[in-house]
């Protein structure tokens, strides 16, 4: 092997999602960051596509749409997670912000050796996934902030009462049978304490 003279801060800035906090104009009772939220999405959004794809007749690679939804946030370790209410609140806002996170992804790309930099340019730049893997990670993304509020208000939280029914809504609306099915599959258990999930089997 050549001696390798290349080096990268890429992953370095990875491991720092774990201490960007998400939720932060709320008070939470149980603190999330965007790395492990991060998983939640990868996983639900590999599962949501698995279920397109085995009852719904679609096409999608699970493991590609698992690995995109690993890094979906992932321009918040340099822009930080700015809460939903505050993204959408006007169009000048959702406008300047999609502009910062643009920017965002391409100075993470620049982080990367060239040579596997375009292997890394669907999985960062949104612009460039496939629409309908887009729509599945969206979808995930909602799962888990749903679940996410379902965990505080079982806390005694009421601080997510609007941002669940609001997140609930959505989600019923939802045109993609694969999102219905999880809901009525998966997500009731969710809420269950380990005894309550040892006795579901």
């Amino acid at each position: 092997m050549e001696e390798i003279t290349v080096t990268s801060s890429f992953y370095a800035y990875l491991t720092r999602l774990r201490w960007i906090k998400r939720w932060g104009l709320k008070r939470n009772a149980h603190e999330e960051n965007v790395m492990e939220h991060s998983w939640e999405v990868s996983v639900i959004a590999h599962i949501l596509a698995l279920i397109k794809n085995r009852y719904f007749n679609g096409n999608l690679d699970a493991n590609a749409v698992a690995t995109a939804a690993l890094y979906h946030d992932i321009t918040e370790v340099i822009t930080g997670d700015l809460p939903t209410p505050i993204k959408y609140h006007s169009e000048e806002i959702r406008n300047a912000y999609k502009e910062i996170e643009r920017q965002a992804e391409i100075e993470l790309l620049n982080l990367l050796p060239s040579e596997i930099r375009d292997d890394f340019d669907m999985l960062i730049c949104h612009g460039q996934m496939p629409e309908e893997q887009v729509k599945i990670i969206k979808a995930a993304d909602k799962i888990s902030a749903y679940l996410k509020c379902q965990a505080e208000l079982k806390a005694g939280n009421l601080e997510f009462e609007v941002a669940a029914k609001q997140l609930a809504l959505k989600i019923a609306e939802s045109d993609q049978n694969e999102v219905i099915f999880f809901m009525q599959v998966f997500a009731p258990s969710c809420g269950l304490t380990l005894d309550g999930l040892m006795k579901t089997y």
